[in-house]
């Protein structure tokens, strides 16, 4: 029950009338067991808990399924209960590179980690992660005024990814008290200096607000001769510096040229610092949720910007088709043939759903999917041939053949015909395969059935892929594929 509340900060939340309305529409639209455990978080989690949570994490936590708390949120974020974000991360660091309200802000050029000094071309893998904020007129939380947050508070929610595994409250404060050697909260326009005693080891200056950095590589015998050095902070995002420096005493001068505050902190970049960062847990990717059936019902055209090309490493799609459609029609006629051909989409769309993955399109009597893994893609497959076989035993009419192709690769995900779309030899090569099968046999390629989950499934149905060579339409080489019988 949604009621009066107070944060781990002390500030009096107002009474959620507005909020009750719309887990009332959740409850219509999402898995109960979900909503019920988002509405006793939005009541009773500490502010921080509500600042990108990760789905994955909240479905562990609360022991739920991870695909049903996943298009909990979705509808969530739909009604108002949460504000969607897409953040782009640094692969090396964690930290939060850019953030966007929506995909459409996410570009395809390079982005910078300074601390890391490292650029890297985004991949909606494990570049681009999905959170979920709750919404300001449901609970205010401190996030939502970051210029409030402490450093502490600023790094964990705003700076690092939802991904990175962080200890809880004084471990916490233990390990920043470990890797930081002092930092400063510098208002708009200030200028402060940090009196320093550098130890022997390599060190960062570095703001979580601007990205501004410095490395300074403090080596050599202890000095007491007099070493300064200044660092200024603005928002150009300006290439990292390197100095050299001797352990000792420096006066490091601060100066804030932005119209924000600022959280300047010299960084120990040891051991302590190299096992934070290393420490991480699965969440949303991007990649992952637009093979979300829940997603793309959802949202439909509200995904991409028509030029917008996004990279993607890894994705499995799934391709099937009726054998001999056409005559089916000529014999049974229009109307019983729509008749069944609409049945088999029916059973394939819940197949695909089930397996949590994505139905692009359909043309004509085939169907295009995409999953996230191989082994889902596998188990979609098997079921489809399965409930294939019921759906025909349950006719009257003569049995519908389908054919079922998979591949798995890297594409690009694109908007065409403002639908989401993707592109890319990989879909070209998984279409193709499917177009080998002339049985219920299945047809997969080798990055399929030499994936662990899906040779994991495929052992325990006991069957065993043939493999054989084949000649694949646009493709110049000839081609390995594998018969699952």
């Amino acid at each position: 029950m949604l009621s009066e509340h107070r944060t781990e900060l002390g500030g009096k939340l107002k009474p959620m009338g507005e909020a009750r309305a719309l887990f009332t529409s959740l409850r219509q639209s999402a898995d109960p067991a979900v909503t019920a455990a988002i509405e006793r978080h939005v009541t009773d989690a500490p502010d921080r808990a509500l600042s990108r949570i990760n789905v994955l994490d909240f479905a562990a936590r609360y022991g739920l399924d991870e695909e049903r708390a996943i298009g909990a949120f979705l509808h969530a974020a739909r009604l108002g209960l949460f504000e969607l974000c897409w953040n782009v991360l640094c692969p090396g660091c964690g930290g939060v590179l850019d953030s966007n309200a929506t995909l459409k802000s996410v570009h395809g050029e390079e982005y910078a980690c300074a601390l890391c000094a490292a650029g890297y071309e985004p991949t909606l893998d494990e570049m681009v992660e999905v959170a979920f904020t709750v919404n300001p007129r449901v609970r205010r939380i401190a996030a939502h005024d970051p210029d409030t947050l402490p450093f502490p508070e600023y790094v964990r929610q705003l700076f690092w990814s939802s991904g990175l595994e962080l200890p809880e409250d004084e471990a916490y404060e233990r390990l920043l008290q470990e890797i930081v050697l002092d930092r400063m909260e510098l208002p708009p326009g200030e200028r402060a200096t940090l009196s320093l005693q550098l130890p022997a080891q390599y060190c960062i200056v570095f703001d979580p607000v601007t990205h501004s950095t410095r490395f300074l590589d403090v080596k050599g015998e202890a000095t007491r001769e007099r070493q300064s050095l200044t660092v200024v902070f603005n928002k150009l995002r300006e290439p990292t510096g390197r100095v050299e420096l001797r352990p000792g005493p420096l006066p490091l001068i601060l100066d804030n040229r932005t119209d924000v505050r600022v959280l300047p902190a010299v960084w120990i970049a040891g051991q302590a610092m190299h096992d934070l960062l290393g420490r991480r847990k699965a969440f949303l990717t991007a990649n992952r949720l637009l093979s979300n059936q829940t997603f793309r019902d959802i949202y439909r055209t509200d995904t991409l910007d028509v030029d917008q090309r996004l990279k993607i490493t890894s994705l499995t799609f799934l391709f099937t088709d009726l054998k001999g459609s056409t005559d089916l029609y000529e014999r049974v006629g229009d109307l019983v043939a729509y008749d069944m051909v609409r049945a088999h989409f029916r059973v394939l769309h819940e197949v695909v759903a089930a397996e949590a993955g994505a139905v692009v399109k359909t043309i004509g009597d085939a169907l295009m999917a995409t999953f996230a893994t191989p082994g889902q893609a596998v188990a979609a497959a098997l079921k489809m041939r399965d409930a294939m076989r019921t759906l025909n035993a349950g006719g009257r009419h003569e049995d519908l053949v389908l054919k079922i192709g998979m591949h798995e690769g890297p594409c690009l995900a694109v908007m065409l015909n403002e639908r989401l779309d993707y592109f890319g030899q990989t879909v070209n090569i998984a279409a193709r395969v499917q177009g080998l099968a002339v049985s219920r046999s299945i047809f997969a390629t080798k990055p399929v059935v030499g994936n662990t989950q899906a040779a994991e499934l495929l052992g325990a149905a006991g069957l065993t892929p043939v493999p054989q060579r084949a000649s694949l339409r646009g493709i110049v080489d000839r081609f390995t594929v594998y018969e699952i019988p």
